[in-house]
């Protein structure tokens, strides 16, 4: 895959940001044609700007494909369905492959495995539901620089590799260029929402490299609570605007803990959060104590089989944002 060209002005004005949706549409327009063109739309800001730019190059060529893996957020595809039928008025397919996934996902542990099962059956949905439709010649993917660089000896990308040899599609990466924050300034550009272009980045494999080896549905649950609870304390403490990416974490290991005069063997959650301008570098952002307190004292109450929270201080480098 081709790398970002080392004299390629960063995208951070409104200016610059038309001048390359100008360009993309017209090579999108001249890559894909009369044919039409299927999208893995997760909702998140990569795929979002990605299907925008496809809106006004091709319009209705384009089929989005919203694929529930089970390792969503909270309410994460009902939001996506709502904002992406009303707002964008898109042609979206929503498939429920929740059983499918975890399925494959039980017992598996490593996650370069994870990442890598989870990839290849997206790439399986998307074949299938291919297969259904007339005249698709293309599969979208919300690629950006980020994913390229770090799929270099860091961590497998469910965006990068290319489609195996099944799968006769041809592939439309139109932001593989730009870093995260560029991709922002794109779909501010085209006119997108603030809840959609500045929403924190959620990964393809989702909750899956989130709940730490082998995924199980009792830890899975929550983790999908916890992770609830922390982005709604963010938003009434005004810190999601202020903090780039925060989530919650769930290790493959218990930990001892009282209740009711009674010994219990429960899992810890750790709070991830961090600020940066590239994902390459981050750091670690100082929250109050207060906040960091009631978002404890709520999950250790609300969160069934949960005894410890911990905040995650390590920068990026030498941690990556995501633990797995």
């Amino acid at each position: 895959m081709k790398l970002r060209d080392e004299n390629m002005a960063r995208i951070t004005t409104i200016e610059l940001a038309n001048e390359f949706i100008e360009k993309q549409v017209k090579e999108i327009r001249d890559q894909v044609k009369d044919k039409k063109v299927l999208l893995g739309l997760s909702g998140g800001v990569d795929s979002t700007v990605v299907a925008a730019l496809l809106i006004k190059a091709i319009g209705k060529q384009l089929i989005s494909v919203h694929v529930n893996h089970g390792l969503m957020r909270k309410g994460e595809s009902e939001a996506v369905l709502e904002l992406f039928e009303g707002q964008l008025d898109a042609n979206i397919v929503y498939v429920d492959a929740t059983d499918r996934f975890l399925k494959l996902l039980e017992g598996v542990s490593d996650p370069e495995a994870k990442r890598k099962i989870i990839g290849n059956e997206f790439v399986k949905v998307f074949d299938e539901e291919s297969s259904k439709l007339e005249g698709i010649s293309f599969l979208a993917q919300g690629t950006i620089y980020s994913d390229i660089i770090e799929s270099k000896g860091v961590k497998a990308h469910h965006n990068v590799g290319g489609l195996p040899d099944y799968m006769k599609l041809e592939l439309v990466e139109p932001v593989k260029s730009l870093y995260k924050d560029e991709v922002r300034v794109v779909g501010r550009a085209l006119g997108l929402p603030s809840s959609m272009v500045d929403r924190q980045p959620f990964p393809g494999p989702g909750l899956g490299i989130r709940c730490l080896g082998a995924i199980t549905k009792d830890r899975l649950h929550a983790l999908r609570e916890a992770d609830a609870i922390l982005r709604e304390e963010f938003d009434k403490a005004n810190l999601t605007d202020k903090v780039w990416q925060f989530f919650t974490v769930i290790p493959d290991i218990t930990s001892t803990g009282v209740k009711d005069g009674k010994r219990l063997d429960y899992w810890p959650v750790i709070i991830r959060a961090v600020n940066t301008v590239d994902a390459l570098h981050c750091t670690v952002p100082e929250i109050d104590y207060k906040v960091l307190k009631h978002i404890t004292d709520r999950i250790l109450s609300e969160v069934d089989g949960v005894c410890r929270v911990l905040y995650d201080l390590s920068p990026k480098p030498i941690a990556t944002i995501e633990w797995e």
